[in-house]
């Protein structure tokens, strides 16, 4: 299974990297119990629209939804919270992605998030 690689549910291509991956993104925000990362299925980030579309950072390229779960049909107090997680969360893979070595899982969710976990 490794050495094929972590395969999208989604569009069936391998997700090559951490800052590409929905499943490391949802449990880096805790979103995902770190119980579950070996089982669940692995996705594209921008597979998963409904939370890419919370993305604000420079290395993204923008995703947008169309119909009800498009963030400007939201309530803008939660658009501005989920934007703020979930675009730590992605900042956070893109710091594990550019650290030497392997640093350990335990250590990629968010403060906040790691509190909870203790």
């Amino acid at each position: 299974m490794c050495e094929a690689g972590y395969r999208c549910d989604v569009c069936g291509k391998d997700v090559e990297t951490i800052s590409q991956s929905d499943l490391y993104l949802r449990f880096v925000i805790g979103e995902l119990d770190p119980e579950v990362l070996h089982t669940a299925a692995e996705r594209h980030i921008r597979c998963n629209p409904v939370l890419a579309q919370f993305i604000d950072h420079p290395d993204f390229e923008p995703v947008s939804v169309s119909g009800p779960f498009d963030r400007l049909a939201l309530d803008p107090a939660f658009v501005t919270a989920r934007q703020e997680l979930v675009s730590r969360g992605y900042a956070r893979l893109v710091e594990l992605e550019r650290q030497r070595g392997e640093p350990d899982v335990t250590s990629y969710p968010l403060p906040e998030v790691l509190d909870r976990y203790r």
